[in-house]
């Protein structure tokens, strides 16, 4: 069993000063402390509802009444043990996150969003009751993942190494979508005469003409072929276009390419993908923060001691795991793993971008 984690079967407060024969009505009770936290007698009742009326609606068989209870109130310890972390590493769920975590199970009934809030409220149920619930979820899938991706370790070197290789570079290599025009010259044609035409097809387009309609409007004998090539890796651009789409921005044309007897216009639609460098930071922490026993100020001097002693030589993950009141990183000796912008509160964050 957890160390900090206690499990009571009820909590009646009694005392002379209640009179002998008063009635006491338990509205509820405690069945689980869990470190700063408890479990109550009500949430346990809820979720065995929930996990019953599962059962039933895959119609096979429940175990028994004692083991469910107990899986039941194991399970609801652990997601409090997540929901403390959460909110010791600062975890926070923004509402445009949860706004298309809406939608996304309004879009799975086959409603919108307004639709999916009116149904629910509708059936008695209750919108901040949902968000409550997707927000827990949400909170413990990140502390999840977190965990995972501190125990996973990968040294610059790998990270070179595989966005050298031809399986790294093709997964981080830039997609384009390109119009392609070409005018093709009979081997008798005016080559400089063609040159003066799309020389001023150019110009047009450079002062702001529209691609599609300064190509169109080109006649006979200068008529051109081509059309969209589609989304398309770099390594899959046609040769002559391969060394210019990369340095070309959306809605940039490129032209005349002479390539014998052809001139070329490119215009690029859409360019996805490609290389884009997150500074992330390596980061560890050690939580001190005031309670029954430590006051603010107390744990204020401690903290400074702390510094003081690692500042002085002492490991700082051998203090982390002595002192250190964040359960999920003071084993770890105070590893918070690989933080990117935004993911750590703006205090935290400044602190950590201030620190060497």
């Amino acid at each position: 069993m957890n160390p900090f984690v206690k499990y009571l079967s009820a909590i009646v407060l009694s005392g002379a000063i209640l009179p002998a024969q008063a009635a006491v009505e338990i509205l509820d009770k405690v069945i689980a402390v869990v470190d700063d936290d408890v479990v109550m007698e009500s949430e346990l009742q809820e979720r065995l509802a929930l996990v019953k009326g599962n059962i039933a609606a895959r119609g096979v068989e429940a175990p028994p009444e004692d083991v469910l209870i107990r899986e039941t109130i194991d399970r609801l310890i652990l997601e409090n043990i997540q929901l403390q972390m959460g909110a010791r590493y600062g975890i926070r769920i923004e509402e445009q996150q949860m706004a298309a975590a809406v939608g996304r199970m309004a879009a799975q009934n086959g409603l919108t969003p307004e639709q999916f809030i009116n149904q629910i409220e509708a059936s008695g149920g209750s919108y901040a009751e949902l968000r409550d619930n997707i927000a827990r979820e949400m909170i413990i899938q990140r502390v999840q993942a977190g965990n995972v991706n501190q125990r996973i370790e990968i040294s610059p070197a790998e990270i070179e190494a595989f966005l050298g290789s031809s399986e790294g570079q093709e997964l981080t290599q830039s997609a384009y979508r390109l119009l392609h025009a070409r005018l093709d010259i009979p081997a008798d044609g005016d080559m400089d005469a063609a040159k003066s035409h799309v020389d001023a097809l150019k110009r047009r387009i450079e002062q702001g003409e529209d691609f599609n309609t300064v190509i169109g409007s080109s006649e006979e004998p200068y008529l051109f072929t081509g059309g969209d090539l589609g989304l398309r890796p770099e390594s899959e651009l046609p040769s002559l276009f391969a060394p210019i789409a990369p340095k070309m921005n959306e809605g940039e044309s490129h032209g005349p390419i002479a390539n014998g007897q052809a001139f070329h216009f490119i215009y690029l639609l859409e360019k996805r993908g490609g290389t884009q460098i997150i500074p992330q930071t390596k980061v560890r922490h050690i939580l001190i923060k005031p309670n029954e026993i430590l006051t603010p100020d107390q744990a204020k001097d401690l903290a400074a001691e702390l510094r003081e002693r690692i500042n002085n030589g002492e490991d700082f993950g051998d203090l982390a795991r002595e002192y250190s009141e964040d359960i999920g990183s003071a084993q770890e000796g105070g590893d918070l793993g690989w933080a990117s912008p935004g993911q750590m509160v703006p205090v935290f964050e400044n602190a950590m971008a201030q620190a060497e």
